[in-house]
């Protein structure tokens, strides 16, 4: 057993003084308030449970900083990251992966749903072991220290107009497979493990025929099945002119829209999209910090939230890594939006933060007995932090203001320090080397 002291905690029921919390094989086995801290390890500030990041692509952490020269669009970002794909193998995609997930714990999180497409050579052939891609993220997962769901995506097609789905695109070969049943049984192939659950994804109507949509929700049966949805004005657009239906209702027709399923970002939803993502019991990741960098658009979460819906957060494409950003932009565009403050309170905000059932991961996300044993310390002493009340530390602190986060009962990060060392340099040379290979 290791025993941990501190001072404050944000338990399921709010914040608590003097909270002894006792670890046995990864799991919370005692939380005590005003419990002795003799023999306990002292954690500083104000204690946390682990993030949750709902929606991660881990390569596009290389793309930060080298988009925004040129102004533009959605569409003309989505070419720069383009030619960062042509250049990953899958040496290359694991030192970046690891850097990425790195950086992550360092911010606080402690698993990470990454929405994975990166499946094949540059040319479009199969890798000799048709998983190696997703196994890079496995292992770069596992050397972070952070657990992972791994997100499948089946990617079909070059994209949607009113004609009906493109063929795909020279660069677009990589992510995609023959057919949905050659998707399904290449997926079918990945095993959890201790540290990882394997999901599916539909990367999107753009890139799934309806025909397809089926086959994937069937192969997805008791997994997390995630989806890219409403992102962008001209996916909704091409829907409607094709399959005379919003994204949403062709999705819910082709059954993809269950219990465990998440939309993701759904900036362009209908009213009737919204009751019917209500009614299908259908978690919505936001992910505020790319949504505002891509010019996607602010989405709807209150009235998401008004309909029941559960709310999760990414940082999608890692234009920024850090949770507490992510909870701010949704409370700030929910503000900008309705010209009134406190649309999700602090508490409301930790919940969509610590969201670790829509990755497969029910028994984590809160501070009590039974839970995996994540735990988040956010020194309280900062010049970002000193004098904020414990439980609206959400909306004060950043990322470098995380000191401690154990994963699973062990310490990844101590004193702000990764147990990989300098993470900044882990970044720096896997981007270098991912740019310059050929």
């Amino acid at each position: 057993m290791t025993a941990y002291f501190a001072s404050t905690a944000l338990l399921p029921d709010g914040a608590a003084r003097d909270v002894r919390i006792d670890i046995i094989d990864g799991r919370f086995a005692a939380i005590d308030t005003g419990g002795p801290s003799t023999g306990a390890l002292l954690l500083p500030g104000v204690v946390l449970p682990g993030f949750a990041n709902g929606h991660s692509h881990a390569f596009h952490r290389a793309l930060r900083g080298r988009t925004h020269a040129d102004g533009g669009t959605f569409w003309t970002w989505r070419e720069r990251m383009y030619a960062l794909a042509a250049h990953l193998d899958p040496d290359t995609y694991l030192r970046l992966a690891r850097a990425t997930y790195a950086e992550m714990a360092l911010a606080g999180i402690t698993a990470v749903g990454e929405f994975h497409y990166l499946h094949h050579a540059p040319d479009g052939r199969p890798y000799a072991e048709p998983n190696v891609m997703g196994e890079a993220l496995r292992a770069a997962a596992r050397e972070a220290g952070i657990r992972l769901t791994l997100l499948d995506a089946c990617y079909l097609a070059g994209g949607l107009d009113a004609t009906g789905h493109r063929p795909l695109d020279p660069v677009q070969r990589r992510f995609a497979d023959t057919d949905v049943d050659h998707w399904a049984l290449r997926s079918s192939t990945i095993e959890d493990d201790a540290n990882t659950r394997n999901g599916v994804a539909v990367h999107s109507v753009r890139a799934v025929p309806e025909e397809a949509l089926g086959r994937v929700a069937e192969a997805a049966e008791g997994r997390p099945l995630h989806v890219h949805l409403s992102e962008q004005l001209g996916e909704n657009t091409a829907t409607q002119e094709f399959y005379r239906r919003t994204p949403t209702h062709l999705l819910a027709d082709a059954g993809v829209l269950t219990e465990r399923t998440t939309a993701v970002h759904g900036t362009h939803l209908t009213v009737s999209d919204i009751a019917t993502i209500s009614d299908h019991h259908v978690t919505v990741c936001f992910c505020p910090t790319t949504e505002r960098d891509l010019a996607d658009g602010i989405g709807p979460a209150r009235e998401l939230a008004d309909a029941g819906v559960a709310l999760a957060l990414g940082s999608d494409q890692h234009a920024v890594i850090d949770p507490f950003e992510e909870a701010r932009g949704l409370e700030a565009h929910e503000r900008l939006r309705s010209h009134e403050r406190g649309r999700f309170t602090p508490a409301q905000l930790l919940t969509a933060l610590t969201r670790h059932d829509a990755l497969g991961w029910p028994d984590a996300g809160r501070i009590e007995v039974g839970q995996r044993a994540d735990l988040v310390a956010v020194r309280t002493d900062t010049v970002r932090t000193a004098g904020a009340a414990p439980d609206q530390l959400v909306h004060a602190a950043t990322a470098g203001d995380v000191d401690t986060v154990l994963v699973d009962g062990r310490t990844v990060v101590s004193g702000g320090a990764h147990v990989l060392g300098d993470v900044g340099r882990l970044l720096t040379d896997a981007i270098e080397d991912a740019w310059q290979r050929p």
